[in-house]
């Protein structure tokens, strides 16, 4: 039978590599991320881009309702409300387009 403090120990461990696993980064744009999914918001104007759940995205261009990402090295076009399209291991949906933004969802699978 296992001790408390190393249950204890194995479960932090556990929960700082998953945490490790679902690290991000980005260079104008900021992250909200969960374990499967990050919502990715792309200042436009700018060179947006931004590393989650282990793939680079970059916002290429944008107009009214409709934005062309490149998510793991597919360049994606999205419109508003449309489906998730699959890009490798992640699928891409745009959940908004501001005149100052972009909010583009990833998720696993």
């Amino acid at each position: 039978m296992m001790n408390r403090p190393r249950a204890a120990a194995l479960v932090a461990g556990a929960v700082l590599g998953l945490t490790l696993l679902t690290g991000c980064s980005s260079e104008g744009a900021s992250t909200d991320c969960s374990l499967d999914a990050c919502t990715v918001t792309f200042d436009r104007g700018v060179n947006a881009s931004a590393s989650v759940l282990g793939v680079e995205a970059k916002l290429v261009a944008a107009d009214d309702q409709k934005v062309t990402v490149e998510v793991a090295g597919q360049q994606l076009s999205l419109t508003v409300g449309q489906p998730a399209v699959d890009a490798g291991a992640v699928s891409v949906s745009l959940e908004s387009v501001t005149d100052s933004n972009a909010v583009v969802r990833i998720a696993r699978g």
